[in-house]
């Protein structure tokens, strides 16, 4: 199983410590600029986006010259390894979310609390990861789940569209019993029929994305969680975990509202929606820009609702992040490019198509930054939008696990093994989990 630790892996792709830092002090030496170094992975358009950026940064003022370090993403957290073992590296660089404690754990994140002053705009709480109640990172984007629906089939049915307020969410039996009025058979019988023909379903009425990270929001609204709230203890062993994780397998296994899924794939929303096999999906809210806003030029009327809660009213959100390494000789400056990079105008381009949403508290509070961020043709109507996506991610939203948890990458894959036979029905929740829990306890712990 790889994971994401230091290894003494030494050679190939260390940087000689001798030439970057000899290369470093040349530059600031011609210069008297203090030289930062900026790591990511991408595709060589991304390459020239960020150049671009870095650019435009550097002629802004006069103290600090960003050059970025490209990186193969199939080998990059291999390269940050090496180097991190050397003790070269980059000032600064992009992470995955699940990454980003392990790197914490061994010290080599920077403590980033003091990069927004106290009259700045701060990215939303929910989007800062913590080592031991230490900021390490903050979100460069955030994303949340949300639902989605297709509104000629609710049409349709004569069936009214899902909440999009928080307010007025759906239970989950609420939910479950909409979903069998718009799944149908071959015959046009809806799931509460005693007609119904579940062995010749032509419609679901619902899709529950399973992706393994995805779970811990139904696991969070049945009041309990993969961890403990604070991230001390396992918590997906708890009656209120497992029988979330159940509720889900049963959308397919006994009210037949949903269609298989394995969990292994992360394109639920063309399957679904997009596919028009069923009525409702869930899915992040990336899927906007990524799918649904094509989608609806080529004629899919959609809209955009709150998830159905369990006992609570809770999404999860998640952002890759911009980290400041500790190994930098430039901290300060290194967390200034950082700051300024992960300003809304500078991927204005993804926040307008819908992939990216803001991360700083004033695009959530003040409605004229609103306005501006969802008034374009590829987000479904304002009121909608604000009310279930802007308003839910800054009232509802709870941090996914790997904010504050070390070793998740672990624990989900090793998750998402166990939970395969529930999805088929072969095993119960109860049964994966109860089975699987020690070895849970031991990748949580970094033991497995």
């Amino acid at each position: 199983m790889k994971r994401l630790m230091l290894g003494l892996l030494l050679c190939a792709l260390i940087l000689p410590s001798a030439m970057a830092n000899g290369n470093r002090d040349a530059a600031k030496a011609k210069d008297g600029k203090i030289h930062v170094t900026y790591s990511y992975w991408g595709t060589p358009d991304e390459a020239k986006t960020i150049q671009a950026q870095a650019d435009t940064f550097n002629a802004s003022q006069e103290k600090i010259v960003v050059e970025i370090m490209p990186i193969p993403h199939d080998s990059y957290v291999t390269k940050l390894n090496t180097m991190a073992t050397a003790g070269q590296l980059p000032d600064c660089g992009i992470m995955s979310e699940a990454g980003v404690l392990q790197f914490a754990s061994n010290g080599l994140l920077a403590d980033v609390s003091k990069m927004y002053g106290a009259n700045d705009s701060k990215p939303l709480d929910s989007l800062t990861f913590k080592y031991k109640g230490t900021p390490v990172a903050y979100s460069a984007a955030n994303e949340i789940l949300l639902m989605y629906y297709n509104k000629k089939m609710f049409d349709k049915a004569g069936v009214a569209y899902p909440p999009a307020d928080a307010a007025h969410a759906w239970t989950w039996d609420q939910f479950v019993d909409t979903a069998k009025l718009l799944t149908l058979d071959a015959n046009g019988n809806n799931a509460k029929s005693a007609k119904f023909d579940p062995k010749n379903i032509v419609q679901y009425g619902c899709m529950v994305e399973n992706l393994t990270w995805q779970l811990e929001v139904w696991c969070l609204s049945n009041g309990s969680g993969f961890y403990s709230k604070d991230g001390s203890k396992v918590a997906i062993g708890d009656p209120a975990a497992i029988d979330a994780i159940q509720k889900v397998a049963d959308l397919h296994l006994v009210h037949h509202v949903a269609p298989l899924s394995a969990g292994l794939t992360d394109d639920g929303m063309q399957r679904s929606i997009i596919a028009g096999t069923c009525a409702m999906g869930t899915g992040g809210a990336w899927n906007v820009g990524t799918c649904l806003a094509s989608a609806r030029k080529e004629g899919l009327d959609y809209g955009v609702a709150v998830l159905p809660y369990m006992k609570d009213k809770v999404t999860i959100c998640t952002g890759g992040p911009n980290v400041v390494f500790s190994q930098s000789k430039h901290p300060a400056e290194a967390m200034e490019w950082v700051k300024w990079y992960a300003r809304e105008e500078n991927s204005w381009g993804l926040i307008e198509s819908g992939i990216w949403m803001p991360v700083l508290q004033k695009w959530y509070a003040d409605e004229k930054l609103t306005h501006k961020w969802v008034d374009n043709p590829n987000f479904p109507p304002y009121a909608q939008y604000k009310s279930a996506v802007v308003d839910y991610a800054m009232n509802n939203s709870s941090s996914t696990s790997w904010y504050y948890v070390n070793n998740t990458i672990d624990f989900n894959t090793l998750l998402g093994s166990l939970l395969g036979d529930v999805w088929t029905g072969n095993k119960t929740a109860k049964d994966a989990i109860t089975k699987g829990y020690k070895d849970l306890v031991a990748a949580y712990n970094g033991s497995n």
